[in-house]
């Protein structure tokens, strides 16, 4: 759920390009996190018997979540329902998958327009995916039966009261959680440029623009947010880094973060736009030597 600046300039809409582009920095940062979470004890407590497990994935796009996730989940069976607003994504969705089941010796098995099933050595998920407004049907999500509801770059883009309404509907069936690649606010660049804090502080007062998904976004102050109306609702919690790492030889990724975060900048800033401008230029020349560390976390609840 986010574009090339890492919360979105018109977040209500996100393309399949940027999704792709983004999503190997995405798997490596949630492999480097996924030790620092206890994720086999939430499931344990969340799901006790032989049924699938049932797994609600918030704003799925092309399912960059569940191929991060299914794989790593301990369950032979697995039953996901895959929710986004956009449905251009959501029509893009079988074929990413199919392609990354062929990729990985997985068999991909389409069932009707909008569900399949997947077939691995280790694990078999059953796919269903439909269009949904979360931010005006929160009330209509399906969370009954559900023992995972999961989400990957959605908690940033949301306003305190709907995390909130969230949370408390996800309380009232015991569910685990499990929120993956939330910003935090970090940008970290090698070498620092002139204009680099002043570009930061600009993009983020961006983030906390309102996304379209209840109000003004959380933006950075979405982590601890979330923490504290967890701990009120008496969930265990753990956090774990899921920082990108972007190194000059990912020249595509660096450029469409320079881009992004320059654009944002000036969205929220038009009377600096010759310095926001000088700032992209003199990045853009660097690029070639440049490392970008982008901070994010990945949080997981359960009630222990």
């Amino acid at each position: 759920m986010t574009g090339p600046t890492d919360d979105a300039p018109a977040a209500e809409t996100f393309a399949s390009g940027w999704l792709a582009l983004r999503e190997p920095f995405d798997l490596a940062a949630r492999a480097e996190a996924l030790p620092g979470l206890d994720l086999q004890a939430a499931l344990f407590r969340a799901q006790d018997g032989p049924e699938p497990l049932h797994v609600l994935d918030l704003g799925c796009g092309t399912g960059a979540n569940l191929r991060a996730l299914a794989p790593q989940l301990g369950r032979m069976q697995q039953h996901w329902t895959l929710l986004d607003h956009d449905p251009l994504l959501l029509g893009t969705l079988a074929p990413a998958m199919a392609h990354w089941c062929t990729a990985h010796g997985f068999e991909w098995q389409p069932v009707g327009a909008a569900s399949a099933r997947i077939v691995a050595p280790a694990w078999q998920a059953t796919l269903h995916w439909q269009q949904a407004d979360l931010a005006a049907r929160l009330d209509a999500l399906p969370l009954a039966g559900q023992h995972l509801v999961t989400a990957s770059a959605l908690l940033d883009l949301v306003c305190g009261e709907w995390l909130q309404r969230l949370f408390t509907r996800i309380a009232a069936t015991d569910a685990a959680m499990l929120f993956a690649l939330t910003v935090d606010g970090r940008h970290a660049w090698s070498p620092r440029l002139v204009g680099d804090a002043r570009v930061q502080a600009q993009f983020a007062s961006h983030q906390r623009r309102d996304k379209g998904l209840g109000g003004p976004a959380l933006g950075p102050e979405a982590l601890p947010f979330a923490a504290h109306a967890l701990a009120r609702l008496g969930y265990t919690q753990s956090q774990s880094a899921s920082d990108w790492r972007i190194e000059a030889k990912d020249q595509a990724m660096l450029l469409a973060m320079i881009d992004g975060l320059a654009d944002a900048a000036m969205a929220q800033a038009p009377q600096a736009r010759a310095g926001i401008e000088a700032w992209r230029l003199r990045r853009r020349s660097r690029a070639g030597e440049t490392r970008l560390r982008v901070g994010h976390a990945d949080l997981l609840a359960w009630r222990g």
